[in-house]
């Protein structure tokens, strides 16, 4: 065993082309540290839906250019199986540590194959490559990045020609074409003959984000923005002053692109702690409200002041928020969310005339849904323009929130009253989310194991009405890993994260409340509920 290990490091090693990550596995090769060996050689990265993400360094089980390469050699003959033998891929990258080595070797893994590559030409925001696929008539995109994972991780977004990002099978298909490729030295890569393409394409975005907002509306409230460490700040800035918005308030020591992410555990604005710069600049500033962007500006957070005490927002609250404003504008079109998301979106749907939709988690089953006007899901990402961006996208995002916060400045209210009188009007929606991280991946499926063999059949007193085992799918919702419960006023989801070592468990309670009187209440029985909820579950799954 010992002897097998070592003869496939030294194979991997012999082909692989970065000499930081050389340099990395013949150290280690030549210490026989047999336990890392092992963790870097137990298999492969597995190429899916999220296409590919995980810890930089040497090693078929890490990121790094060789297993970069070989994905991009998948990933064009893919293409070229399916009709697209000279066709365009558009490449887009963070500012994370190996990305732009990571676009650049892709593109020259699909100059070699006789497709055209072109580049963005610097690392800009994941929703800039999203809207550059369709504006540049490209059969496909690569975005480089692990959006808002910790520093030591890299990732590896694919998109097809119709800008949204590949689902099954394709995702099958692409691995089983990387799984085919038997050596680095089978894979063409030419030193040149690829675009880096100018700024005519971010020119093209910011001009289409002139369609997220309505004509001569009130453009007055004032933003503290933290870039958190990523790529956002260039672009949401031209945004706004295109927009002809107040410029917003920089969180200065998160403004510029690090990947080393110094000022935060995680550069995720949802973590405990992320947000207190953020914070800081809003008590010294005092602004309507916060906007924060992830490092690669796909997702958009949003804190407001509460009492004298800034806090965050919660997804489903801000997507609530833009879902009633888009209404309050007439819009027309489908609203779909996925299905960790607050039902309160169908309720606002409901009373508007709207088709509404539920898929599975993630923009690539959101963008998909047809006739979409606006899409969001939980975890603070929102599609507010889908005929520019088949994504979520964290700028367009931020301008219609501060576009709704204007509006409401000039009637001297803020969202927090808004969501108040969608309280009110539709049942108080409160949600929560247990998530456990972990090191043991195995925690998480023993985890979903128990729950299945040992399902609970009530949580806080209530009883579970429906239990739904997601893997065998519904009349709507294709397989997945996941489990749904229905309450008595109640709703619980629980799956395995796509992107991250967590379990993640999705509750919700709708407490009817009958004036704004009685929201105190209604608060505090949703709070009560929530938290033993949890507790139930926590022991229901083992964790």
């Amino acid at each position: 065993m010992h002897d097998d290990l070592i003869a496939r490091a030294r194979t991997w090693l012999a082909e692989d082309p970065d000499p930081d990550t050389r340099d990395e596995l013949a150290k280690l090769i030549e210490s026989g540290d047999v336990t890392e060996l092992t963790a870097r050689f137990s298999g492969t990265l597995q190429f899916g839906t999220a296409g590919l993400r995980g810890e930089l360094g040497a090693g078929p089980m890490r990121m790094n250019r060789t297993v970069v390469i070989r994905a991009a050699a998948g990933l064009a003959a893919y293409l070229k199986k399916h009709g697209s033998t000279d066709g365009l891929v558009v490449i887009g990258y963070d500012a994370r540590h190996k990305s732009e080595d990571f676009a650049r070797d892709t593109a020259a893994v699909m100059t070699g194959a006789g497709l055209k590559a072109a580049l963005l030409p610097r690392p800009l925001p994941t929703p800039v490559l999203a809207f550059a696929i369709r504006h540049l008539g490209a059969v496909a995109g690569v975005e480089v990045t692990a959006s808002h994972n910790p520093p030591r991780d890299n990732g590896y977004k694919v998109y097809l020609g119709d800008g949204s990002q590949i689902v099954p099978p394709a995702d099958a298909d692409i691995a089983a074409e990387i799984a085919a490729i038997a050596s680095l030295n089978d894979v063409p890569r030419p030193d040149a003959g690829w675009q880096t393409l100018d700024d005519a394409v971010l020119t093209a975005y910011l001009a289409r984000t002139d369609a997220v907002l309505a004509e001569n509306s009130p453009r007055t409230a004032r933003t503290v923005y933290t870039a958190m460490h990523g790529v956002g700040k260039d672009t949401l800035l031209a945004a706004f002053d295109r927009a002809g918005f107040p410029a917003p308030e920089l969180v200065a020591e998160q403004a510029e692109p690090d990947p080393d992410f110094p000022t935060v555990a995680f550069p995720n604005p949802e973590e405990p702690g992320a947000m207190d710069l953020a914070f800081a600049k809003a008590r010294e500033t005092n602004p309507d409200l916060i906007i924060a962007n992830d490092p690669d500006a796909d997702r958009c957070a949003v804190a407001v002041k509460r009492d004298d005490t800034w806090g965050m927002l919660s997804g489903d609250e801000v997507g609530a928020l833009l879902a009633a404003h888009l209404v309050a504008r007439g819009a027309h079109g489908t609203f779909a969310e996925s299905i960790v998301s607050s039902s309160l979106l169908g309720r606002i749907a409901e009373k508007a005339g709207l088709p509404y939709e539920e898929t599975l988690t993630g923009f690539k089953w959101i963008a998909r849904v047809e006739g979409l006007r606006y899409g969001y899901e939980e975890a603070l990402g929102y599609c507010v323009d889908p005929e520019g961006v088949r994504d979520k996208d964290g700028i367009t995002a931020a301008l219609l929130i501060t576009e709704l916060a204007s509006g409401l400045k000039e009637q001297n209210r803020t969202l927090l009253d808004l969501l108040d009188d969608l309280a009110v009007e539709h049942g108080l929606h409160a949600t929560d989310q247990l998530a456990v991280r972990v090191e043991d991946l195995s925690v998480i499926a023993r985890a979903m194991e128990q729950l299945r063999e040992h399902p609970p059949t009530e949580l806080a007193g209530l009883a579970i009405t429906r239990a739904e085992d997601l893997t065998r799918g519904t009349d709507r919702l294709p397989p997945t890993d996941g489990l749904r419960y229905t309450l008595t006023g109640a709703r619980v989801v629980v799956r395995p994260s796509g992107t991250e070592p967590k379990l993640k468990c999705y509750l919700e309670v709708v407490v009817p409340v009958a004036t704004h009187a009685g929201l105190p209440t209604a608060r505090t029985k949703a709070t009560a509920l929530l938290t033993t909820i949890k507790r139930d579950l926590s022991a229901a799954a083992g964790i």
